[in-house]
Order: C-alpha cells, then structure tokens, then sequence
C-alpha cells in the first residue's frame, strides 16, 4: 500500500483525500486527521491560535456530552440529546476519577462548583470555556452544535494544530470539505502579531496511516 505514496511529494487536498482511503487498511474506521504547523510562537498570548469550528459533515464520532447544570436547566439539555445532565453527583464523580465523556457543557452559575475540577478536566481538553461556547444559558444549543461536529482546537506548545476531521469511511469530497472548513478557520484566526509565513505546512492522515504532506494553496476556500 506505500507504493502509492510518493516520498516527499506534495499533494493537493482532493488528491490526498483520495489517496487517504486507498492506503488506510484497518479493520476499524480510522479517523482522519490533519495537523497544521504554524508560524507562531505559542508562548506568546498575542499569538496563540485557539477557536472553534462546525464541520460540514461532522466527525464522525459519536461525541458523549456531560451539561453540569441546575434542575430548571435539565430538561432543556436532556431534550437536545446530551448523554449525561447533573449537577453535584457528577461533581462528585469526576473528583472520584471519572471522565469518560468527550464534551462538558455548564452554565456560568454553577462555574465557582465547575471550577474547582480544573486540576483533573484541565488536562484532559474537559475544562468548560466561554470562548468555545461550552460555557453558556442556552445548554440546548451548545449539545446541538457539539452532537452535530463542531470542535474546537487551539495550537500546542511546539505551534502544531491537531485535530480529528472525520473518518475513512467519508467519501474523498467530505474528508477534503472538512478539512477545508478547519484550515480555513485556522486561516481567519490569524494573529496580527504573527510574522512571517504563518501555515508552514498540513498533514492529513489516519489513525494507520502515513501522513501526506498537502499544498496550503490547494485548500484556500473563503469562510
């Protein structure tokens, strides 16, 4: 299967979508991946790149949504599909060692009770942020928007931006139209202080796959 794949070779986007599907042989459904190395120095606060994005075809993956919320709030979450609604027993769980969930939604009254959990979610990508929307009154909307594919990102120590885009199960046209929307994003967040070339370069891959260097101009779209 590496035969198809031309060491060092560029592709452009849709090439490399195609190609993705016909060199990932795993008996699971892979995710697609892409990372995108940036020119920037994330140390600096002027020049961190963090922000969200709903991908046209979502990812996927089926997202398991935890709304820490008071009562009047439950219902609204429940009834926009989130697997898990509470409040203080899950607190509790949580401070137990539980985490098995994907997204964690709350609202700001209860943040000084989600706050102290921040030493367990923190490092594990859980902790709920106002500036990715998972910080909200209106729960409802934000388990929609989660359950339907939107992610949210934010560039690494070393200036890389990884995310998951899908699976190998998509067509070529949705991996490339996810992958699209995300770079593009990443694009429109350019910081002001960044110097330079600001994309140094975009890998898309699979969980089993090489990596397969794309053209940045292949995937310029307009958002």
């Amino acid at each position: 299967m590496l035969a198809k794949v031309e060491p060092h070779k560029v592709y452009k986007l849709s090439d490399a979508a195609a190609l993705l599907k016909e060199v990932t042989f795993t008996k699971f459904d892979a995710s697609v991946d892409v990372d995108v190395r940036l020119g920037v120095d994330p140390r600096k606060a002027n020049q961190m790149v963090r922000g969200v994005v709903t991908l046209p075809h979502g990812t996927g993956k089926s997202v398991r949504v935890l709304v820490l919320c008071t009562p009047d709030k439950e219902t609204e979450a429940r009834e926009a599909g989130a697997d898990y609604v509470g409040l203080d027993e899950f607190i509790e769980k949580i401070k137990g060692g539980w985490t098995d969930v994907d997204v964690i939604i709350t609202t700001p009254n209860v943040m000084a009770k989600v706050g102290a959990l921040g030493r367990i979610l923190g490092p594990r990508g859980l902790m709920p942020n106002p500036k990715t929307g998972t910080v909200t009154m209106e729960v409802g909307k934000a388990v929609k928007e989660v359950k339907a594919g939107k992610i949210d990102f934010k560039v690494d120590k070393y200036g890389i931006i990884h995310s998951s885009i899908g699976k190998v199960s998509f067509t070529a046209e949705q991996i490339a139209d996810n992958a699209k929307e995300f770079i593009g994003m990443i694009n429109k967040l350019k910081p002001a202080a960044a110097k330079g070339t600001y994309i140094i370069s975009i890998y898309l891959s699979t969980t089993m796959s090489c990596g397969l260097q794309i053209d940045p101009k292949s995937v310029e779209t307009k958002l």
